[in-house]
């Protein structure tokens, strides 16, 4: 596996399917401001549903950090209309749903499971200049939770905006961060 780490969000694009319509999505889309890229293994299943949700459930509170959703599967924008129009969780998913029938985008993610020509159940984090600033991935029956996302996007923002401060683990918006420092080594 390579670095992933401030590694360059790669070219591409797709068609995507949001709020009823159809439109053409590419790197360029992204660039300029938060996003997550939210892979997961395919429409119509089991845990995937279930992220999903939970993701169109904190919707605002990631538009209100400036944050753009994408989810990707190997499946078509046409197959993601269809689950959106038929399932009553999926159809409160107002983010857009990139269409990633050959592979494309998960390969460039590397998150392909091949012999299968699924994703794996990954999140990216890119920042405005488009570099990788968050992953996880999980096995296929470990679903994510938005929560979480959240908080980890919250840190990174902070981090951002304040060059030479940390976020210690459990950090919490509003909470104390760290410089690190000499005066700091052997005592946290």
């Amino acid at each position: 596996m390579s670095r992933y780490i401030e590694s360059e969000l790669k070219p591409f694009q797709a068609k995507a399917y949001q709020a009823g319509d159809f439109f053409d999505i590419s790197d360029a889309d992204v660039k300029g401001k938060w996003a997550v890229f939210f892979f997961y293994p395919a429409d119509f299943t089991f845990v995937c549903p279930t992220e999903l949700g939970d993701l169109a459930d904190n919707y605002d509170e990631f538009k209100k950090l400036g944050v753009e959703i994408y989810s990707v599967s190997t499946d078509t924008h046409f197959t993601h209309k269809a689950w959106h129009d038929t399932s009553e969780t999926i159809g409160k998913i107002q983010f857009p749903m990139i269409g990633d029938p050959t592979g494309t985008i998960t390969r460039n993610f590397g998150v392909m499971i091949e012999e299968e020509g699924i994703a794996d159940r990954g999140t990216f984090v890119i920042d405005p200049e488009g570099k990788i600033q968050l992953v996880e991935i999980t096995a296929g029956g470990i679903g994510r939770d938005a929560s979480e996302l959240l908080r980890k996007i919250k840190a990174a923002q902070y981090i951002a905006a304040h060059p030479g401060e940390v976020c210690p683990a459990k950090w919490k918006e509003g909470e104390e961060t760290l410089a690190p420092s000499l005066d700091l080594v052997g005592k946290i």
